[in-house]
């Protein structure tokens, strides 16, 4: 009856704070009689209040402190004063050695028996203080690191068996290491980690002295937080990956490629698994793919309507090749991918060649390329013009006879969509050159080309306007972006956004039209630069000048645009 009232209590004093109206928590009573849950739980589950709102109000209800922890930075001797096993088990994190105690920040300060095991495995006093869970959660991984506890475990049975796992042992040990319950979690931790932190790549890096996570969030590298103890289990985590991705665990002199899998909640991945042999070990680089990605519409793809038409108008000719030019991970096939999803009409038959699929599209016959069976671009393509397509996607040309292929196909009546390794759009044609393509066929063949690069987007939960100085104004005139009645916006940082400022993505374009003018550069086999002040007299918009109209609608900063268009000061000619 005392937990009740108790339970009641804290449902009053977020009533008297406005975070709760009374109706709400009669609705949390009767959920809190009916399962026994903490009413702090079910007042979060059912969504009446928020974490914070409610361990807020539990720490004024005991008259106890109420700490973020993010905002403060904990000692390492704090840290090690209790082992990650113990923080993991009882879900706490020590802040500070105070008047002779330890302070603790705990999710349920009135769970005694917690507070005794600690005091007596310690042989101190507890001071216990008031945070979240996930102010918690985060902590953890921060100052522990990623499955901490796990590691802990590994090292205590390498203690009980006296038998050390390091890079030295038999290859047969590492094997029976790599199936070990303690390792198979680890890694399955560092995956699932990855996931909630919406990274699209994970680096497994050996170096000389530790082995280095890192995470791809938002095109640029993160460092995860693991136990430097890990480097002691390189080899058994690494051979887990390769058993994970099919790979031949054995042979560490060689690259391999494969792929795991997996299934996270409703949702299905595919990861590619590439690794490189090293002097301290073999590296291991993961893309992570989702199986059941929503396909992206042309006007959620960052295009205005200027570019929005130009665009359009190409994807909807009868004949001819589209080239989506950009480095690795800049978007191309989302692109391309949107533009199919566009014009995928029962009266088109659109085929697709990739490595690998990676949106599954209704109506669309896709083919996976597999090297080791000779299943190639090129070849899949010449099959393909014996199928009678209105459109045919190549997820890469990259080598001449496909090149060839393609504009074969583009001049007897098909639609080409493909993507080039190439700097910028005027570059393509400079590479199809270098293939060996001869420029009429380029000039006579190809419809547009489309250079792109992805920008970071403003965190919209914590940008905050700003009046920009008078050199940022010069550089947005100096590229003809009017910044009268301009929103800009800047970079702060919060939980929502992991502190950088910025959350999710999107693209900037460069779109070339193909006019008669642009096609005699061709055929005389001018460069790159000349054909690009052609495109600019034929008023092409730069990927930079896209960029800053973005600066200007506040969606990203100046700094990020010049960091993905670097490159466009030593190309650019005018």
């Amino acid at each position: 009856m005392m937990m009740f009232t108790q339970e009641q209590q804290l449902g009053q004093v977020l009533v008297s704070q406005g975070k709760l109206d009374m109706d709400g928590l009669d609705e949390a009573i009767l959920e809190h009689n009916k399962t026994g849950d903490r009413i702090a739980s079910v007042l979060v589950r059912l969504g009446l209040a928020s974490d914070e709102d409610v361990q807020r109000a539990l720490a004024e209800q005991l008259q106890m402190p109420f700490v973020k922890i993010s905002e403060r930075t904990i000692p390492k001797d704090v840290v090690e004063k209790i082992p990650a096993k113990l923080v993991n088990h009882y879900n706490l994190v020590p802040l500070e050695q105070h008047n002779g105690s330890l302070r603790v920040a705990v999710v349920d300060p009135l769970n005694i028996h917690m507070l005794d095991d600690l005091r007596f495995l310690l042989k101190m006093d507890i001071e216990p203080v008031v945070s979240t869970k996930k102010e918690i959660d985060d902590a953890i991984k921060r100052y522990y690191g990623i499955g901490a506890a796990t590691v802990e475990g590994l090292i205590e049975d390498q203690r009980d068996d006296g038998n050390p796992v390091d890079a030295e042992r038999g290859i047969e040990n590492i094997d029976e290491m790599a199936e070990d319950a303690s390792i198979v979690r680890f890694v399955n931790q560092i995956i699932n980690e990855a996931m909630n932190d919406r990274a699209t790549d994970i680096h497994v890096e050996p170096l000389e002295q530790e082995l280095r996570v890192r995470y791809r969030i938002d095109g640029l590298l993160y460092e995860a937080a693991i136990p430097p103890s890990i480097k002691r289990f390189q080899s058994a985590i690494i051979s887990r990956l390769k058993i994970m991705a099919d790979l031949n665990i054995a042979e560490r002199r060689l690259p391999q490629d494969g792929k795991i899998k997996i299934k996270a909640g409703e949702k299905e991945y595919d990861l590619r698994v590439s690794t490189v042999p090293t002097p301290y070990g073999e590296s291991i680089a993961i893309r992570i793919l989702s199986r059941e990605s929503e396909l992206v519409s042309l006007e959620r793809l960052g295009l205005d309507s200027h570019n929005l038409t130009l665009l359009s108008a190409m994807i909807e000719k009868p004949h001819g090749i589209l080239f989506v030019t950009g480095p690795t991970g800049s978007g191309k096939s989302t692109t391309l991918y949107a533009s199919l999803s566009t014009i995928n009409k029962t009266d088109k038959k659109i085929l697709t060649v990739e490595d690998p699929i990676e949106y599954r599209m209704p109506g669309v016959t896709q083919v996976q390329v597999q090297e080791h069976i000779d299943l190639t671009f090129k070849n899949v393509l010449r099959s393909f013009l014996r199928q009678d397509p209105d459109v045919t996607m190549v997820g890469e040309t990259r080598d001449a006879e496909t090149a060839q292929t393609a504009i074969q196909a583009a001049l007897t009546g098909h639609m080409v969509f493909s993507t080039l390794h190439t700097n910028d759009a005027c570059g393509a044609v400079s590479r199809l050159l270098d293939m060996g393509i001869e420029p009429f066929l380029i000039a006579s063949s190809v419809e547009g080309l489309i250079a792109q690069r992805l920008v970071r987007m403003l965190c919209v939960h914590c940008k905050q306007g700003y009046e920009p100085g008078e050199e940022v104004i010069s550089r947005l005139h100096s590229q003809r972006i009017d910044t009268s009645n301009a929103t800009f916006m800047k970079q702060v940082g919060c939980e929502k956004c992991r502190f950088t400022g910025f959350r999710g993505r999107t693209a900037i374009y460069e779109i070339v039209k193909i006019t008669e003018g642009f096609k005699a550069l061709i055929v005389d086999r001018k460069p790159a630069n000349i054909l690009k002040r052609q495109a600019i007299a034929d008023h092409l918009r730069t990927i930079r000048e896209d960029g800053f109209i973005k600066v200007r609608a506040g969606v990203t900063t100046i700094d990020e645009v010049m960091r993905v268009t670097m490159e466009e000061e030593f190309n650019d000619p005018v």
